[in-house]
């Protein structure tokens, strides 16, 4: 984890009053559960779906959007997932059918829907793009891109903003060079750099600790709206990155520059070297699989496809771990079925939601889910308030005065704030987000909170922009899942 610099542990001392007094509720919220079984069998989506979307969202439900069903067709409906039932159901539907698209979670806590094929699969993508509200159930439009593209990939900003980039689109299809920015509060998307070679990315673009973002194997800059080309290649399309907790970048399987072969290079980006380093093979070639960090640092490489077996496509089952503490692949087992061009989520008690995709027979959209628990599960970061249950006022003090932040004692623009969590990754280098009324705001310090084993103080700026108020939300987010929200004083 980042470590403080002179002045960044913030009046530690003067808030242990405040910690043992949560420190019951936080007990309980970070016992490690054991679990019997990898994969169960979860209730059937409303609809079969591939190249759907699954978005977490920040009350623990996953957002199920569009993608293709079983004839192919694109699909404006949209279902959630509740953990807490294990069943699926039907939500509003999306102003207009899409497949190959991207969904965002933003700050404000909704998710940004952008471009995709409203079509058949030999279809024009488009350039619409809008918003799903999480307590409305309903969805608006937004500005709408300035190119059309599907197949694309879209990055949530440290400062707010999310980068698009690349995709195909209109016939002829090809690969775009493209990218632009979308400004929630704004609601408008403006161009920004262009990339030097053109990628069908579909999952292969992350955003790194340092703020920027690798797309494709080039990383672009927030800071100077451009892209850097690393020389690298080897993964073409259809491959997963995913940011490890040390701050590399791993990078999966795909299709290489003949079209029809399969890859099982991995490889590793390291960010201050700006250098990539082969890793060991996966144990099949794949794509259109998916990739997912679990709490414990370990990536979980779940289904695709693979030329390994034969001159057609298979719907692979089998699930292999990556553990870059060993350098090492392994198994974990079989998925209940074979599925490529599916959604991994991983949910907020640490299990991951496995949904729909493609399988047999025939080449078909499955309307089929499952459940991988793994063998500890790790709740996503908790938020302590003064009543003890995670709701209203937070245990949030201003890092100068020690102070609560609270109605009678509140924050302003450019005041340096403190709180304690849990399940942050243990030495890991990737900064959890803070959003402050639906802003995020900068991260100065995220570590160990000192005497306190297993929790986490985090230091964040007040940014502007905030709407005042006397109960204004503060939420953290870290390795894709949202915490809890509670609330501080802001003028």
């Amino acid at each position: 984890m980042k470590k403080p610099g002179p002045n960044q542990r913030l009046r530690h001392k003067k808030l242990v009053r405040v910690f043992v007094f949560l420190g019951v509720v936080g007990c309980a919220s970070i016992v490690l559960a054991q679990s019997a079984g990898p994969f169960s069998v979860a209730g059937n989506m409303t609809t079969p779906r591939c190249f759907h979307t699954a978005t977490l969202l920040g009350d623990g439900r996953v957002l199920i959007a569009g993608g293709r069903t079983a004839d192919q067709s694109a699909l404006a409906s949209a279902e959630l997932y509740d953990p807490s039932t294990g069943t699926f159901s039907l939500v509003g539907q999306m102003s207009t059918p899409r497949a190959e698209h991207t969904a965002t979670l933003l700050a404000n806590g909704r998710v940004l829907i952008a471009g995709g094929n409203p079509g058949p699969p030999d279809g024009d993508p488009t350039p619409s793009a809008e918003l799903y509200d999480p307590t409305t159930g309903t969805f608006t439009p937004t500005g709408s891109m300035s190119a059309a593209r599907g197949g694309h990939t879209a990055t949530l900003l440290p400062d707010g903003r999310v980068l698009v980039a690349g995709g195909y689109g209109p016939a002829p299809y090809l690969d775009s060079l493209s990218a632009e920015l979308y400004d929630p509060i704004a609601g408008t998307f403006t161009p920004t750099g262009s990339m030097h070679r053109a990628w069908y990315l579909a999952g292969g673009a992350t955003l790194l600790a340092d703020g920027t973002v690798l797309v494709g194997e080039e990383v672009y800059d927030p800071s100077t709206g451009l892209f850097t080309d690393t020389g690298h290649s080897g993964h073409y399309y259809d491959f997963t990155t995913t940011l490890l907790t040390n701050g590399t970048a791993f990078i999966a399987g795909g299709g290489d520059a003949d079209w029809g072969f399969s890859i099982s290079q991995t490889d590793l980006y390291d960010p201050p070297n700006a250098t990539f380093a082969a890793a060991p093979s996966m144990t099949l070639g794949r794509f259109y699989h998916t990739a997912t960090l679990l709490p414990s640092g370990i990536v979980m490489i779940a289904g695709g496809a693979s030329y390994d077996l034969g001159p057609y496509q298979a719907y692979l089952a089998s699930v292999e771990i990556y553990d870059f503490s060993s350098g090492a692949f392994g198994w974990i087992g079989n998925m209940n079925a074979g599925r490529q061009i599916h959604t991994a989520t991983l949910l907020g008690d640490g299990r991951v939601l496995i949904a729909g995709g493609v399988g047999a027979p025939g080449y078909s959209a499955l309307a089929t889910a499952e459940v991988y628990t793994p063998p500890v599960l790790v709740p996503a970061p908790v938020l302590f308030s003064l009543s003890g249950d995670g709701q209203g006022q937070g245990a949030v003090w201003n890092g100068v005065t020690g102070q609560i932040v609270s109605a009678d004692n509140p924050a302003t623009t450019g005041d340096v704030l403190s709180m304690y969590t849990t399940s942050l990754f243990e030495g890991g280098v990737i900064p959890p987000q803070v959003a402050i009324g639906g802003q995020l705001a900068e991260i100065l310090y995220f570590g160990d909170a000192p005497g306190y084993p297993g929790y986490y103080q985090v230091n964040f700026r007040v940014p502007g922009g905030i709407a005042p108020g006397s109960a204004v939300p503060v939420r953290l987010t870290y390795i894709s899942r949202p915490s809890n929200a509670v609330t501080i004083g802001v003028r």
